[in-house]
């Protein structure tokens, strides 16, 4: 019996000496140690931007760091080998592998091409700017130094819709390409979002949906990994996810695991990509984000009792895969919505000790980030270890004040003195009567946490009067 805990492995200012990968291997056993059982890798394939590319300005998908494109051979992370290696050690220590996904777009296009195209609004994709004219498009992929290895596909403007550069007037809009629709079942952002960034995939032409096929086979039959993070769902055809990770899942292992990004703090767009998309894949718990930020903002004065309100985790939690914060949510980043270091602890809390829901570890607040100064979340190893060892059995929700919440576990036989309570706060601090299990009766609790330091002796009822500190955190359990 383990609870699974998913890490996102990286933030977004990672240094760019190609050390990742060798980094990864070297910590697969502490992680696994440390309660860690799925790890989400960052995209692994060549950039536009070389060693300076995260992963998300997509070049190569068929290059993980071997071929000399882009100014180098590795990527940011490292070479093929040491990618292949780490995915090796984290097999080896239990721990399965998710590999970032990136299929909606191109960039760092090889030539320019000549191509018609109408030029749209920014905030209205289908109002048409002016009428049709020639752009200078950077559309054209061939990727000399790669060389056809693994792949002879070329891509021309053919395959995708549209850009937002036209190189022969220098100038940046959103062009839609002659003859080409945007996808029409995509986020309604900007009335169709189907355009995000650089030269966005025609998910509609039979030679591009046959070589994401292709390209997703290979990439199984050489990495071996056991799952997809997808990125940018929301600006796909709703459809296009589940044709592919249907062939995928059939082709690959068994039990293989898929979570789209779904960008949204609305839940109803998230339960809508669900039934359009036929379940086949989890989504980020984005909705439930976005409370655990006002929360941290709000000077004690949103109601914790509601936190779970609006949220995946409430409505769909087979489906929600939950998490504090990420590599798009950290400062600088256009997403950013960082939750505030002070409410980490308690947002950790409430995903990695309750029943429901995967809980997504991020990098960036296990390990800190050194490029602004962030230190690690206190506490975030400790609850790590008591979601490994004590968070099991059956679960007793006590939110049912505006600051002050908490829940129980009642623990199973399997393992030794599991069962916990757990006890949070946004305000002052205080105490809460809750049940842990008549088996418990007799026994005596201690916060684990170490932020109270008296212990608590559970009454013949099963039950016993927890404390915490304001704006804390404490979790208790069997001495």
């Amino acid at each position: 019996m383990r609870n699974e805990t998913l890490m996102q492995y990286f933030e977004w200012y990672l240094p760019e000496n190609c050390g990742h990968w060798k980094w990864c291997s070297q910590q697969a056993k502490a992680l696994s140690e440390a309660g860690i059982t799925k790890v989400w890798l960052p995209p692994a394939y060549k950039g536009s931007q070389g060693k300076s590319d995260v992963g998300y300005g997509v070049y190569d998908t068929y290059d993980l760091g071997e071929f000399d494109q882009k100014g180098t051979i590795p990527t940011k992370y490292g070479t093929r080998e040491e990618y292949l290696q780490a995915i090796k050690d984290f097999q080896k220590e239990g721990i399965s592998v998710i590999a970032d996904v990136v299929l909606n777009h191109k960039m760092g296009a090889d030539e320019l091409e000549r191509v018609k195209a109408t030029m749209g609004a920014w905030d209205n994709r289908t109002w048409n700017v002016k009428g049709e004219e020639e752009i200078g498009a950077w559309t054209k992929f061939t990727f000399p130094g790669r060389n056809n290895k693994y792949s002879d596909f070329k891509w021309d403007w053919t395959c995708f819709d549209g850009v937002d550069w036209d190189d022969f007037n220098k100038q940046k809009a959103v062009f839609r390409f002659s003859g080409k629709n945007w996808d029409s079942e995509v986020d309604g952002e900007n009335v169709n979002y189907d355009y995000l960034m650089g030269a966005d995939l025609d998910l509609s032409n039979p030679n591009v949906l046959e070589e994401l096929k292709k390209w997703g086979k290979w990439y199984l039959d050489t990495t071996h990994v056991d799952g997809f993070r997808l990125d940018a769902v929301k600006h796909m055809s709703f459809a296009f996810f589940n044709e592919w990770l249907k062939e995928m899942d059939e082709y690959g292992k068994e039990d293989f695991f898929a979570v789209g990004e779904y960008w949204s703090p609305e839940l109803s767009k998230l339960k809508n990509y669900l039934a359009k998309a036929n379940r086949c894949m989890k989504l980020f718990d984005v909705p439930l984000h976005f409370n655990f930020q006002k929360a941290s903002c709000s000077n004690s004065n949103f109601d914790m009792g509601a936190i779970f309100n609006g949220t995946l985790l409430n409505e769909e939690s087979d489906y929600a895969v939950t998490f504090v914060d990420n590599h798009d949510t950290q400062p600088g980043q256009a997403l950013q919505s960082w939750v505030m270091d002070w409410f980490k602890p308690i947002a950790y809390g409430l995903i990695l000790l309750q029943e429901k829901g995967l809980p997504c570890v991020f990098y960036g607040d296990y390990y800190g980030i050194p490029h602004d100064n962030i230190a690690p979340v206190k506490g975030l190893d400790k609850l790590l270890l008591l979601r490994k060892n004590y968070a099991y059995g059956k679960e007793n929700r006590y939110f049912d004040h505006h600051n002050i919440v908490g829940l129980t576990r009642e623990g199973v036989k399997e393992m030794e003195k599991s069962g916990l309570a757990m006890l949070v706060t946004d305000g002052p601090g205080g105490s809460k009567v809750m049940y842990v299990g008549e088996d418990k009766k007799g026994k005596v609790f201690y916060d684990y946490m170490g932020n109270r330091p008296e212990k608590v002796v559970i009454g013949e009822d099963g039950k016993g009067e927890f404390f915490v500190e304001g704006g804390s955190i404490s979790v208790w359990v069997e001495e």
